[in-house]
């Protein structure tokens, strides 16, 4: 079966690619020639032998680099949980689910794929390579798409549809579907009928969730996009910092061992990116990983590219920054409230006042967005805080702000309110709120969360003064 061909019969899209719903399921196929094995011992043993389960593009990656490896990639890490799932604390039981997630993996965006090719024309234009880990560029054909999911992102989605069934089936039937939001790029409608795929699979096909609503890309008010504040700065002063601090070793290893190139310090940036983008794409080991891998560092200067990169763009370095994140912050508040959103940033009301685009009655609500727009509402809420701004030339390596763990392909914050019994001689519940990103729990200072991430919906709401106060006048800089 080709790999298109498995992509159809999943029902998976990827932007290039449509589900055909006219295929027998490969399930069913396998199952018939099972049964027809009985027949003979013999026909049985080569027939499960020939019928074994092809690795799935996770397991495939996997054996290709362990999970520490890709946290290097930053913001172009696949998805990987950063702790072990933990069920709802004794005495609790989850009465809502808010989850927001990135798309799954993809190909380079249309500015970076500009930039990768400017570095390769440079440095295929070397008259020599003398480092044998560079040979592969004699033969060198770029053949990576712009934009869209790649099939191994399409798996990622589908992925955590299943998961979310498994972990929160309780909360839905057929009379009360997942609620499920995007932002109309093709990455995330994609990946959100993807997830939809996984989560209807996993029920077996009782539960069929569609697309709910589709945000406008264009509109000025769209709290999954970030690009609403105009006035904020790109961060690209501290990045800079530190290319110049870091990359010039591995630049110039480059540039010697390929005579005549004359690679930039950014050159040598976009050529490491190619490392996860070749390997999500065609699920192999891209030779760049090899040639790269030999130069000492180039990855964890790659992954610190990546944290300063979202930290001084759309977070707490960005003065800027959280503003962006407000808007989504006050209709999870409505969300978790039952109550209408209150909020004059970049929500749009002609969609949030309405229960057919913004119910409050819902028990799962999916919402899929970027990963720039997804650092603003961490900031915006309070996650991540450093006790100190990220060092543009000195890393901290105990620092907690690391975007592979952070926003990865297909990351997601889920944010659960919960049901929790209190002990007593009256019987009551009270209203906590959990919030899990990679399925670590986050220890929510800012509300008062007690040892096991709990705090309550009260002391939760309390905590977002900056987004119910419209972020304290930030949003009006945005235009000044």
């Amino acid at each position: 079966m080709s790999e298109s061909d498995d992509l159809q019969e999943l029902g998976l899209l990827t932007g290039t690619r449509k589900a055909s719903q006219n295929s027998p399921s490969p399930w069913i196929i396998r199952a018939i020639k099972l049964a027809l094995c009985s027949v003979a011992v013999s026909v049985f043993l080569v027939t499960i032998v020939h019928l074994k389960r092809a690795p799935s593009r996770q397991q495939v990656l996997d054996r290709l680099f362990p999970a520490s490896q890709r946290r290097t990639w930053a913001q172009y890490a696949p998805y990987a949980p950063v702790a072990e799932a933990r069920g709802p604390p004794e005495g609790c039981t989850v009465s809502q689910v808010n989850i927001l997630q990135r798309h799954g993996a993809r190909f380079p965006t249309a500015g970076a794929a500009a930039r990768i090719l400017a570095a390769l024309s440079k440095i295929q234009s070397a008259t020599s390579f003398n480092d044998p880990n560079l040979e592969f560029l004699r033969n060198y054909e770029y053949a990576l798409g712009t934009d869209d999911m790649v099939p191994y992102g399409a798996e990622e989605s589908f992925d955590s549809g299943v998961e979310a069934y498994w972990r929160y089936q309780h909360l839905v039937s057929d009379q009360i579907l997942p609620f499920i939001r995007s932002d109309k790029s093709q990455r995330d409608v994609d990946s959100a009928w993807n997830w939809t795929a996984g989560f209807s699979t996993a029920s077996r096909h009782k539960l069929k969730p569609v697309v709910s609503f589709i945000v406008d890309a264009a509109a000025r008010n769209n709290t999954l996009d970030g690009s609403q504040c105009p006035g904020a700065g790109r961060g690209e002063e501290q990045t800079d910092q530190w290319l110049a601090t870091h990359y010039p070793q591995v630049t110039a290893r480059l540039n010697a061992n390929a005579p005549g190139a004359e690679l930039t310090d950014e050159n040598t940036y976009n050529l490491i990116s190619l490392c996860p983008f070749e390997t999500v794409a065609y699920l192999k080991k891209s030779p760049w990983c090899t040639l790269f891998e030999s130069i000492p560092n180039a990855f964890d200067g790659f992954e610190y590219t990546g944290d300063l990169d979202k930290f001084y763009k759309t977070g707490y370095g960005q003065y800027l920054g959280p503003v962006q994140g407000v808007g989504y912050m006050n209709e999870l508040v409505a969300r978790l409230t039952e109550s209408p959103v209150r909020d004059q940033t970049q929500t749009n009301h002609s969609v949030d006042d309405f229960p057919y685009t913004f119910p409050l009655n819902r028990t799962l609500y999916l919402d899929f967005s970027h990963d720039n727009q997804m650092i603003a509402i961490f900031s915006a809420m309070g996650l991540f805080r450093q006790p100190q701004p990220l060092d543009p030339t000195e890393p901290d390596p105990d620092r907690t702000w690391r975007v592979s763990a952070m926003v990865p392909f297909a990351g997601r914050m889920v944010v659960e309110r919960l049901n929790c019994s209190q002990s007593g001689r009256e019987a009551r519940s009270q209203k906590m709120v959990r919030i899990l990103v990679q399925d670590q729990v986050q220890p929510l200072e800012f509300c008062g969360a007690s040892e096991n991430g709990l705090c309550t919906l009260d002391a939760f709401v309390d905590s977002q003064a900056y987004a119910r106060n419209k972020g304290e006048g930030d949003w009006e800089k945005c235009f000044e």
